[in-house]
């Protein structure tokens, strides 16, 4: 009976060449535009948080869900950068940047605005962040060979999704 050892060492390994880790071909943006989608939402839910009463009761209440839609705005401001990251990462290849010069820029602000966003509640720069995932959604698609549109979303943040056709 053979070793573990003796077994790895009598394979013949190869060396794989591909884009990720474990090479999938699985990539959207899909999930970083739900999370900046979701950021949005939460920035406006702590500007419309208000107590019913001056009661301490409805004081509790009211910073508790304020530190709930904080963690949350956080949690998927850092989804974004995650997300982004991952594809910048793991799909993009030296041929997409020399097509998309400014996709490197681009994600660097991203990564700079998601951050602003957790810092800071300010619904301005939320949509901002949604901007900026929705062009590197953009560039991604392209590189696909897909042509990418904005559909209306539906959410209660409004705004768009950048989908394929």
């Amino acid at each position: 009976m053979k070793s573990l050892g003796s077994l790895f060492n009598s394979l013949q390994l190869q060396t794989a060449y591909a884009h990720c880790d474990i090479p999938c071909g699985i990539y959207d943006p899909y999930p970083a535009q739900i999370a900046a989608h979701t950021v949005i939402r939460m920035t406006q839910s702590i500007g419309e948080a208000h107590a019913e009463s001056d009661s301490s009761e409805d004081q509790k209440k009211l910073m508790h869900a304020i530190a709930r839609y904080t963690r949350v705005k956080e949690d998927h401001a850092e989804l974004v950068k995650r997300e982004i990251r991952v594809i910048w990462g793991d799909y993009f290849k030296p041929e997409h940047v020399k097509k998309f010069p400014k996709l490197h820029e681009l994600v660097f602000n991203i990564m700079k605005h998601a951050s602003k966003a957790k810092q800071e509640v300010n619904i301005e720069e939320a949509k901002e962040l949604l901007e900026l995932v929705q062009q590197f959604a953009e560039i991604f698609w392209k590189t696909k060979g897909k042509e990418p549109v904005r559909v209306a979303s539906a959410y209660p943040t409004g705004g768009e999704m950048v989908i394929y056709k």
